[in-house]
């Protein structure tokens, strides 16, 4: 059972250059214990120890090196995106495990997500974590402008609507860091930032659940394509919200999940709507 952290106040980064790796370490760990430097030196030592494997394998003749040996990193790109084996090798410094989500020891998280204590969530470029704090469950994506609380019975069809709009999505297991000293000099690293759950609500209320208007430059076109990838976070509408309330708990999550795949679907195709609306005005001609 997790254990109370940095007396309920929550530690949330906001999207800075392609460092939403970063972001979500820290924010798995609810603190800034990793700079993108950090990270990068985790990845050049993951593709030094790679490349003598490689050699091994090569001087045995057991196979041909091949491209491998290019000059490019194998575990973070040119664009600034990491590999899931870095973000492993980084939580593994604080004795946490990655699983991957559809893998058979993961299967009580599957049947109950509740179980757990984090996700993180992967798609093309883009990194964010699901971290329950304090009993609650939060959305720590760095495009947010706070942490979002997810309610326990949305979580589940959440992490369904991820993966079927094709995200990958991970477990971390293990004992996480309880404190982070809040004023130490250390405890920010620009874009850092602790609040509240009340201040966080208080956030995205004033803001939005989601950046719709234009990233910022320093996010570039990079966000503005993720906002349109996580747009399960605007499927729901409060009087929806209320309506799944009052329903069990199989048929909320069907209800859910079938309301967040249908938000993907026309923010895929958004020609679709306007289509459908000129046919119908078309007909009333």
């Amino acid at each position: 059972m997790e254990r109370p952290s940095n007396g309920g106040i929550l530690y949330h980064e906001v999207q800075e250059a392609n460092l939403c790796a970063v972001h979500c370490v820290n924010t798995v760990l609810q603190g800034p214990f990793f700079s993108e430097f950090d990270l990068a030196a985790v990845a050049s030592d993951l593709d030094g120890k790679e490349r003598q494997v490689m050699l091994e394998g090569a001087a045995a003749g057991t196979f041909s090196a091949g491209d491998f040996f290019s000059e490019e990193s194998h575990n973070v790109s040119l664009g600034g995106d990491f590999s899931i084996q870095v973000l492993q090798k980084a939580l593994e410094v604080w004795n946490l495990q990655v699983i991957p989500l559809n893998c058979r020891d993961a299967e009580p998280a599957q049947i109950d997500p509740e179980l757990e204590n984090a996700f993180i969530c992967h798609l093309h470029d883009h990194w964010f974590c699901i971290r329950k704090v304090n009993g609650e469950w939060y959305n720590f994506d760095s495009l947010l402008a706070a942490p979002q609380h997810l309610s326990k019975f949305y979580l589940s069809a959440f992490l369904d609507s991820l993966r079927g709009s094709g995200w990958s999505i991970f477990i971390v297991k293990g004992n996480f860091p309880q404190e982070c000293p809040l004023s130490s000099s250390e405890a920010s690293n620009g874009f850092g930032q602790w609040l509240s759950p009340e201040d966080a609500e208080r956030l995205l209320k004033t803001t939005g659940a989601v950046r719709r208007s234009s990233p910022s430059s320093t996010v570039g076109n990079r966000a503005s394509d993720n906002v349109d990838q996580q747009r399960p976070y605007e499927a729901l509408s409060r009087e929806e919200v209320r309506a799944f309330s009052e329903m069990e708990d199989d048929d909320l999550k069907a209800a859910i999940a079938a309301s967040l795949l249908d938000a993907c679907a026309a923010g895929a195709n958004p020609g679709a709507a306007g289509s459908s609306s000129q046919k119908e005005t078309e007909k009333q001609k």
